[in-house]
C-alpha cells in the first residue's frame, strides 16, 4: 500500500513542466527563475522574489529585494508583474543610531498612468530633531513623493525607486528643513484594483 502511494507522488511530479520565469522589460527582461506546474494557469498569481544584485550584478544592492507576480504563461516562460520591493531589516536597523531621528512617510500615490501605489519612505536625522520639524520632514515626504507619482507613469516612478532617484530628490529637499543623514525608499507595494 506504502509503495503505490509513494509511486503516486513520484508520477504527479514527473507530469510537472518546468517554466522559466521571467522580469518586466523595465527590469530587464530576466530570467528570475524557475517553477514547476502541472498546468500554466496554476502559476497565475504566484509571487516571486529576487534581490537586486541578481538582476543588476551590483553585490552593494544585495539588501533590495524585488517582488513579482506571475501574469501570463507563453510556451515555457512565466512573464511577471513587478509588485514590490523591500529593503532589508538589518539594513534599515544599521542606518538608525540613537541620538538621531526616524521619519516615516506611508503614502497612497497614483501614478500618471493610473496605477496605484503605496510608498514608504524612511528619513533619518543627524541629530535628534524637534517634534515640529519631524513633522514638517514627514509632510514634505509625502508631499514630494504624491508630486513624483503624479508626474511619472508607473514604469519611470518605478525605476525612480528602484535607482534611489526618488530618495535622493526627497533628501536634497528636505534637509533644508533639519539636516537628515539619510533618506531610503523602504517599501513599495502595488495596490491591485479590486474587480
Amino acid at each position: 500500500m506504502a509503495k503505490a502511494r509513494r509511486r503516486r507522488v513520484r508520477d504527479t511530479w514527473k507530469e510537472k513542466q518546468w517554466y522559466n520565469i521571467m522580469t518586466p522589460t523595465e527590469f530587464g527582461d530576466a530570467e528570475i527563475g524557475t517553477t514547476p506546474a502541472r498546468e500554466p494557469n496554476l502559476l497565475l498569481k504566484r509571487r516571486v522574489e529576487s534581490s537586486l544584485r541578481e538582476l543588476s550584478g551590483d553585490f552593494s544592492k544585495q539588501y533590495i529585494k524585488l517582488y513579482f507576480q506571475i501574469k501570463d504563461v507563453t510556451g515555457e516562460t512565466a512573464n511577471t508583474n513587478f509588485v514590490g520591493h523591500q529593503v532589508t531589516t538589518d539594513y534599515v536597523r544599521s542606518m538608525i543610531r540613537r541620538g538621531t531621528s526616524r521619519i516615516d512617510a506611508i503614502s497612497h500615490v497614483k501614478t500618471k498612468d493610473g496605477k496605484k501605489i503605496k510608498i514608504h519612505v524612511l528619513g533619518i536625522t543627524i541629530k535628534r530633531a524637534k517634534s515640529s520639524q519631524q513633522k514638517f520632514i514627514r509632510e514634505t515626504m509625502e508631499k514630494l513623493v504624491a508630486e513624483a507619482a503624479a508626474q511619472r507613469n508607473f514604469k519611470d516612478l518605478v525605476e525612480d525607486i528602484i535607482t534611489g532617484k526618488l530618495a535622493s530628490h526627497i533628501y536634497h529637499e528636505a534637509k533644508k528643513i533639519y539636516p537628515l543623514k539619510r533618506v531610503e525608499t523602504i517599501k513599495t507595494s502595488v495596490i491591485e484594483e479590486k474587480a
